[in-house]
């Protein structure tokens, strides 16, 4: 199922486990068309018969971007490397080698999704490295003359994070960095998965986007967000920040943090369709989201602790080492 959002932009849902308006990817038109996104390795079959459907066949997609190296968002680049031999695929230089040999990422996810892994989203075949181009903060994919793709480093919801933003229709394909809003759920909630969750960074991604002026938001999970950008960019900075601080709140106390959370926040959700609670559990799960906030507190403080120990060095040198990181 696809449908036009912007002038030549086509929203594809790749449908994870059978689920509509859950993961989408997002085909920009040109004399080189582009595609956002391959979702799950699960959902190639669907994206590639949904392209075939919009006239895209094997040798006329010219270039792939994925967002950032998560499952659901990349899992199917290595098929659909294959199934599309003329497309460059780009990435975050942080998330290249992952593509190339997708061993540690596949390990570590297994651990993470159990059962589902296989269920729900698939592995990831590697990619040829010839194949992969690394793009760098305000890099631009050219997709006809008068219009490029230029990507935004966006750490925060993982540190291999890039956004998108389109150069004729003024959208800005935003992957995890904003968060997830189902549009049967009808919600904003933060994505704060580990390891890399970083608050700081994540609040200066959506600062970064602010000041590009984006004409609308595109979440993987799911679609053109309704409503003026701006507005929605505050919505998930204000969001993230109680999330942030409930976390934070509950660690310094000692108590489970995705109780905490639960207690707090799963007021959003009461009255909606348990079975939307239940995909929105399943794809940015109240867990998960606690143990990136546990990563980045624990990281934090003993962040803090190291520093403290080391602020008797001379100062030229803290600031040599900051300049550095």
């Amino acid at each position: 199922m696809s449908k036009t959002i912007g002038d030549g932009v086509i929203e594809i849902d790749t449908l994870l486990g059978g689920w509509e308006r859950i993961t989408a990817g997002y085909l920009l038109g040109g004399t080189s068309p582009v595609l956002i996104e391959t979702g799950s390795q699960s959902s190639v079959a669907t994206l590639i018969s949904e392209l075939d459907l919009l006239g895209i066949g094997p040798k006329d997609l010219a270039g792939v971007v994925v967002t950032h190296i998560h499952l659901d968002h990349a899992g199917g680049v290595g098929d659909v490397a294959r199934a599309f031999p003329n497309a460059t695929i780009y990435v975050h230089e942080k998330g290249a080698r992952h593509l190339q040999d997708p061993t540690k990422l596949v390990d570590s996810a297994s651990r993470v999704y159990g059962q589902l892994l296989d269920s729900l989203y698939g592995r990831l075949d590697p990619t040829p490295p010839e194949r992969i181009k690394i793009l760098g903060d305000l890099e631009a994919i050219e997709i006809a003359p008068n219009r490029k793709l230029v990507a935004v480093d966006s750490p925060g919801h993982a540190k291999h994070h890039l956004a998108l933003h389109d150069s004729l229709s003024g959208l800005l394909f935003c992957g995890d960095a904003v968060g997830v809003r189902l549009p049967d759920a009808g919600i904003l909630r933060p994505s704060t998965p580990p390891p890399d969750f970083d608050l700081d960074l994540a609040l200066h991604s959506l600062s970064k986007f602010a000041n590009r002026s984006p004409v609308g938001l595109c979440l993987a999970h799911y679609g053109l967000v309704p409503g003026a950008p701006l507005d929605i960019l505050q919505e998930a900075g204000e969001t993230l920040s109680l999330w942030a601080d409930e976390a934070r709140r509950a660690f310094q106390a000692g108590q489970d943090i995705a109780q905490a959370l639960q207690t707090k926040f799963s007021v959003s959700t009461e009255g909606l369709d348990p079975e939307i609670v239940t995909k929105l559990e399943t794809l940015n799960g109240i867990h998960s989201n606690a143990a990136g906030f546990r990563r980045w507190l624990e990281t934090s403080s003993s962040h803090a602790h190291s520093s403290h120990a080391h602020s008797s060095h001379a100062h030229s040198s803290h600031s040599h080492s900051e300049a550095q990181n």
